[in-house]
């Protein structure tokens, strides 16, 4: 049995704030060819993580906050915002669930902030079709400032 402690999630945090990405997966599934993929992400308020989407009917996204706040974005297919949910122990939303081919992405409101991840295996790297055009890379430089445009959503 894997068991899930706050000193994991301590640790998973410190990783991750030390990390050039400022953020720390902590895979609890056997490899990147399971089936199901159940994973914590540790990451840090400063952390991009590009809007995509999963086009496999099977890969929906489950969030479940552990630590810290989450905000969670969804947009249409032309990059506008669609949906916004704070996740956080203080108001009650714990958890958020994405279904497939829905844009997506996720910001840390504070330092610690870590979650439970659960979707479909196995593990492919984004195709092109699944990337928001319309938001920057990671490693661009205007990913910084679209990074505070979605944290100013909360």
């Amino acid at each position: 049995m894997k068991i899930v402690t706050t000193d994991l999630l301590r640790r998973l945090s410190e990783q991750a704030r030390v990390t050039p990405r400022l953020r720390k997966n902590h895979n609890i599934h056997r490899s990147d060819e399971s089936l199901c993929h159940r994973l914590l992400n540790a990451i840090e308020p400063a952390s991009y993580i590009r809007p995509h989407r999963h086009l496999d009917p099977e890969k929906d996204e489950a969030f479940i906050l552990m630590g810290g706040k989450l905000g969670v974005v969804t947009f249409s297919d032309d990059g506008a915002v669609a949906e916004t949910v704070l996740l956080s122990h203080e108001n009650g939303n714990l958890a958020a669930d994405i279904p497939s081919g829905v844009f997506h992405t996720a910001v840390s409101l504070e330092p610690g902030t870590v979650f439970f991840e659960a979707k479909a295996g196995p593990y492919l790297p984004l195709e092109d079709a699944e990337k928001a055009v319309w938001a920057p890379a990671d490693d661009e430089p205007a990913a910084t400032a679209y990074l505070e445009r979605l944290r100013g959503l909360f």
